[in-house]
């Protein structure tokens, strides 16, 4: 195992001083140290198959080492036990278990998928949370499954037929694109974009970084802005969307949260899961909802990772109706709040909403919205 220092030294420059702009040095240094050691094999059960009594019971009757995670009941931690030693066992090769890091299993608990839902996972090879998403829904509703790579299409496509999940339809196409082929039609969408991959780094690695580059990040941040703006327009109105990404930097998580308030009809929402390696994301000099995001550290039982939950507008999980209006940046002459006589602070919050909703039924080619308070 090499040192703190040396690992220091071998990961990018550029992307080590990242670090220690946004970090204190002490956690620079646990970031690294996750970066180091060797992590444990983690998996889940899949329910739509098997649960995690009998596998427990398999386990020891296997003598394989276990550890229950105490915010995901269904994932396990492995103790005396490598990947390739879980591959050889029949409960793999039948589909009973899905080999995953643990910060992968979070984005499909936040998003919190129900039965007899429409949900859209936009970049979803090789399939562990779309997969995922299946067994929390109890294999009951449909999950449209999309991935650009074709190879990798073909993997997702096989884990989601080992896995068993019926419900889900596998497509090869651009993630881009797709909003406009289903607007506002999902419930539920979640777009785990593609990412420079920080908190996947192995310091004993090079392959895990040499690609890295403050011009990848930049160009990836373009395209994930991209694709937050699809899944957007494909979600319903009021429906949930969950954005994450497996990488530390500001520029792919809290930046493209910061554009998409500003250019989005969204909120954050909390997230409700106590993950000890987790802290919020940061917004000095940002929204102040974007600290609800989270940021998962790199540590010898997780990777890095980052979850913001959010809502499209305009109407909160409750029922209950937002305290502003929206209102285009572009507005059309013939909906013009003055000139059909009303005077907003004097309505109702009920009439603003229907008039709200009127407004953006009529302007459907307006694209940026801003709130009004």
């Amino acid at each position: 195992m090499i040192s703190i220092q040396e690992a220091r030294e071998r990961l990018p420059e550029k992307f080590m001083d990242n670090l220690y702009e946004m970090f204190s040095p002490g956690t620079v240094d646990k970031i690294v140290a996750g970066m180091i050691n060797d992590r444990y094999t983690t998996l889940r059960v899949n329910t739509i198959k098997y649960n995690i009594q009998d596998l427990m019971k398999y386990f020891k009757e296997e003598n394989i080492k276990f550890e229950r995670v105490f915010w995901y009941n269904d994932a396990l931690i492995l103790k005396n036990v490598k990947e390739k030693d879980v591959q050889k066992l029949d409960i793999y090769e039948k589909g009973y278990i899905y080999l995953q890091s643990l910060p992968s299993m979070i984005p499909p608990i936040v998003l919190k998928p129900n039965e007899g839902e429409k949900v859209l996972d936009l970049t979803a090879a090789p399939g562990s949370k779309t997969t995922q998403i299946a067994a929390l829904m109890n294999n009951k509703g449909y999950i449209l499954a999309n991935e650009l790579d074709k190879i990798r299409c073909e993997r997702l496509k096989y884990n989601v037929n080992t896995q068993g999940a019926t419900i889900v339809e596998v497509i090869n196409g651009r993630g881009e694109l797709l909003g406009r082929e289903h607007e506002n039609y999902f419930d539920k969408v979640l777009l785990d974009a593609p990412c420079s991959g920080e908190g996947r780094f192995d310091a004993t690695s090079s392959i895990t970084y040499k690609n890295w580059s403050e011009r990848t990040v930049r160009d990836l941040a373009k395209l994930q802005k991209k694709l937050f703006k699809s899944a957007y327009t494909a979600l319903k109105q009021g429906g949930i969307m969950v954005y994450s990404t497996c990488t530390l930097n500001k520029e792919e998580n809290e930046m493209v949260l910061q554009w998409a308030l500003e250019n989005l009809n969204i909120k954050l929402l909390d997230i409700s899961l106590e993950i000890k390696e987790a802290i919020p994301a940061f917004n000095d000099g940002l929204d102040s909802s974007i600290n609800k995001a989270i940021r998962v550290l790199p540590s010898k039982n997780t990777e890095g990772f980052f979850v913001a939950r959010i809502q499209k507008g305009l109407v909160n999980g409750d029922g209950d109706f937002w305290q502003h209006c929206i209102k285009p940046a572009k507005v059309r002459a013939e909906f013009d709040w003055i000139q059909r006589g009303y005077e907003p602070k004097r309505m109702s919050l009920e009439t603003r909403f229907i008039e709200t909703m009127n407004f953006v039924n009529i302007s459907i080619e307006t694209e940026t919205f801003t709130t009004l308070h």
